[in-house]
């Protein structure tokens, strides 16, 4: 009972800080993309769609659900709208680094911070850029594909390519390491759910950009929210044991 409170506690912590900075940096980059792609969205027909960017895809990382229903409730923009995007990014933050943490313990348990940065670039290629490869984050008024089909490509895009780098990361075998190589790419050569068409008054543009902030930000929250998790870890050395040989 004693490592699962640790592992917890350490997994809330990271998701927090993680959480936190991606907040703030959706704020500076993200959202206000995503207001001007919302007055295209105004100008456009009336329809109901998703908006992502990034992460957690995740998680698809964050989604902001907009819709034109007058009944449905959406939080104000401003204060409201931020506290509620910082929420689900903690809340989102905490999930994932207990991921990050039951996994590493697996493999012998973060060693420092510089071990965390690898556990987190390992899942932001999995819940980040491979998913992205196909489902690029998208802006409202854009297009996309029937959500359930890409929903069940990207969780089979997600399982694969966490399988493959496992494969690869921790299997010293080539024949392993060509298995892992052929999980990885085989969801891409399947090829995700595309819309029927690809018509929008989004300007190329200005999803680009979107496409780029959210990439990166993503990147920014893995990266702490595994340095922060390979800190904590270590404070918890003699409770959840002495890390193993790892990574690096």
């Amino acid at each position: 009972m004693n490592i699962f409170r640790n592992v917890v506690f350490a997994a809330a912590l990271a998701g927090l800080c993680a959480g936190i900075v991606m907040a703030v940096l959706q704020t500076a980059f993200t959202v206000p993309l995503i207001l001007q792609a919302e007055t295209f969205e105004e100008a456009a027909p009336e329809h109901s769609h998703e908006a992502t960017d990034g992460v957690a895809g995740g998680a698809e990382a964050a989604v902001q659900a907009h819709t034109h229903d007058e009944d449905a409730w959406a939080p104000a923009d401003g204060f409201e709208r931020a506290a509620y995007t910082a929420l689900a990014n903690i809340v989102t933050g905490v999930g994932f680094a207990l991921l990050v943490l039951v996994a590493s313990e697996f493999a012998g348990g973060l060693a420092n911070w510089r071990q965390g940065l690898f556990w987190g670039l390992a899942g932001f290629a999995v819940f980040t850029l491979a998913p992205g490869l196909g489902l690029p984050p998208e802006l409202p008024a854009m297009p996309a594909a029937d959500l359930l089909s890409r929903q069940v490509w990207w969780i089979a895009t997600v399982a694969l390519t966490a399988a493959g780098l496992a494969l690869i990361a921790f299997r010293a075998s080539p024949l392993m390491a060509l298995i892992g190589v052929a999980l990885i790419v085989a969801p891409h050569v399947v090829g995700a759910p595309q819309p029927a068409s690809y018509e929008t008054p989004v300007p190329a543009e200005l999803h680009h950009r979107f496409v780029v902030a959210a990439t990166v930000t993503n990147l920014v929250f893995w990266l702490v929210l595994g340095a922060v998790a390979g800190f904590v870890r270590t404070r918890f050395s003699a409770r959840l044991g002495a890390p193993r040989a790892g990574l690096v």
